[in-house]
């Protein structure tokens, strides 16, 4: 019997039942959301200033998915509808004027800026949120719009407050044109989420009054109190957009990311203890009441708080909203633009943003983190990426799953097979079988264990590549010259559900100090990528000179 074979059998032989559980650990857990958002409303994070060419904006939006991969992240939460304008092609609303420098100017032909993110993130096994402002029209009274805006063309949809042009909530068509708006970048583009942050009627300013009297005697429906049809209005929408959302792609999550407060228990017996401004009162969004009739499948509040804020402090939200999630996930908020500030000392201290993590990871209720914003991680939160990427988020994190949208396992990969090579290990394998609900795989995830270590995929220090796409086979890199490894890998669904694994393959690496500067190379045939080196994103390079993948040793067509 060939060695080869001998050596697999043994290995199967070791292998322990818990393969095929999933579980989690306080310290690393190998299920986790760790977001990041991504700003686009003048500027903040992406791209760095309006009228970049299409290269400069691809380069920065993969050098930044870079960095959040490496601090951990899995998944991007990308703002492509900041003021009723677009990020993206496939849109009855104008180009967004934060991307080329003016509203309704196209980038170059045949860029379309959410496909390019959507790619890029899912090559790094990041989830894509398509984060929209429902209700914001314009930033300035003095803004110029371009006239295929909405608020010239129809004018009598909007109200001004504080000089800022918003949708009136209130009229039917408004919320109509808005489901629509959304549901164009659900049909057409292959996110994962739609996200909402805290803007519905807009934070109240001193001197200012929502001007929908007309719209309510119009429109009330019966509702006598003004301010519970604002709310209302706000329920309806959310209601109208789970509904058809999930109609059209049911694994597209969607998820609103409110303001920290709900109620305070001053206003009402069931909110929290806290003296602060509230969802309910100021900006009539009933945001508890979203999660508990299951429209949102994640409630995200922004909890932009320290633990000894005394009107609002971090654990007693994070404690009230792990206790109002009504079975959906709950992801909290994080302030990673606060660190370092001076109004406050507690974010002057290192560890805030750490033990906040910590804190979050002790309650069995709270499902991760979104961090706001990804500029802040390259400026005053660096210390705080440091531990992200050191220690708390070390290993790799698929997202939680969602069994209310689908609880169905995919099948196992078939044909799974590694043969040793000059440049590393390539793994090959073939897609499985369709599972009960047609669905095969949109991604696989790769373990690799050295000999002799337990073999479980319970433990993400194995996991060497997480990818929500759909290729077959990876090049690892990363081995040493004669030293023996056993393989893994298992198909995930649309939702992140994880297959049984496939193999275990048990191999000797010829490879010897491989260039660690090779990112990813891929053989192309009709503008697709075939092969993949697996250590970075899409363009191929060595030492920073673009190449084939058959210059370094992978067999084209591979």
């Amino acid at each position: 019997m060939p060695k080869n074979k001998i050596y697999a059998i043994l290995i199967a032989l070791l292998i322990s039942t818990p393969i095929l559980a999933q579980t989690t650990s306080k310290i690393n857990p190998k299920r986790e959301f760790r977001g990041i958002w991504v700003a686009t409303v003048t500027n903040i994070d992406w791209p760095s200033r309006a009228g970049l060419s299409v290269d400069q904006q691809k380069q920065e939006l993969i050098a930044l998915l870079e960095y959040h991969k490496g601090n951990g992240m899995n998944a991007v939460v990308l703002q492509v509808r900041p003021a009723a304008d677009a990020f993206y092609a496939k849109s009855r609303e104008p180009w967004s004027k934060w991307l080329m420098g003016k509203q309704g100017l196209a980038p170059a032909a045949g860029y379309d800026p959410l496909e390019f993110a959507i790619k890029e993130a899912h090559f790094r096994g990041m989830e894509l949120h398509a984060w929209f402002n429902p209700y914001r029209a314009t930033m300035s009274a003095n803004e110029v719009v371009s006239p295929d805006h909405m608020t010239r063309k129809k004018p009598e949809w909007f109200f001004t407050y504080a000089g800022k042009k918003q949708f009136d909530p209130g009229k039917p068509e408004v919320r109509e044109h808005i489901v629509q708006v959304i549901l164009d970048v659900v049909k057409g583009y292959d996110i994962d989420g739609v996200h909402f942050d805290d803007y519905f009627y807009p934070y109240p300013v001193a001197g200012q009054k929502i001007n929908d009297e007309q719209t309510f005697a119009q429109y009330n429906n019966g509702i006598k109190n003004i301010n519970d049809w604002r709310r209302n209005n706000v329920d309806v929408l959310i209601k109208e957009l789970s509904d058809s959302i999930h109609h059209y792609k049911k694994h597209v999550k969607f998820g609103i990311s409110p303001f920290g407060i709900w109620r305070n228990n001053h206003e009402d017996a069931e909110g929290s203890e806290t003296k602060g401004l509230s969802n309910y009162s100021a900006l009539f969004a009933d945001s508890r009441r979203w999660i508990k009739e299951g429209w949102v499948d994640y409630i995200n509040p922004q909890i932009y708080f320290s633990f000894t804020r005394k009107a609002a402090p971090f654990g007693t939200l994070v404690d009230w909203w792990s206790n109002n999630t009504y079975g959906r996930h709950l992801y909290i908020g994080q302030a990673a633009y606060l660190v370092n500030q001076k109004a406050e000392a507690a974010w002057r201290l290192p560890e805030q943003i750490p033990d906040q993590v910590r804190y979050i990871r002790d309650n069995n209720r709270v499902q991760g983190s979104v961090f706001f914003s990804s500029k802040s991680f390259s400026t005053i939160a660096r210390a705080a990426g440091d531990s992200l990427r050191l220690s708390l988020y070390k290993y790799p994190a698929l997202p939680p799953q969602m069994p209310w949208l689908d609880d169905v396992v995919p099948n196992a990969p078939r044909s799974f097979a590694a043969t040793a090579t000059p440049t590393g290990v390539q793994l090959k394998w073939e897609a499985p079988t369709a599972a009960s609900d047609g669905e095969t795989a949109s991604g696989y995830v790769i373990y690799r264990f050295e000999e002799g270590e337990q073999i479980s995929i319970l433990d993400p220090k194995n996991i060497i590549k997480i990818s929500f796409e759909d290729y077959t086979m990876f090049l690892d890199t990363e081995v040493e010259k004669n030293k023996r490894y056993n393989y893994l890998v298992t198909a995930l669904d649309r939702l992140k559900n994880e297959s049984d694994p496939s193999g275990p393959v048990g191999i000797e690496a010829r490879a010897s100090n491989f260039d660690k500067d090779v990112l990813s190379v891929h053989d192309v045939e009709d503008g697709k990528p075939k092969t993949d080196l697996g250590n970075g994103p899409g363009k191929g390079s060595v030492n920073g000179a673009e190449v084939r993948a058959e210059e370094v040793g992978v067999e084209k067509g591979l």
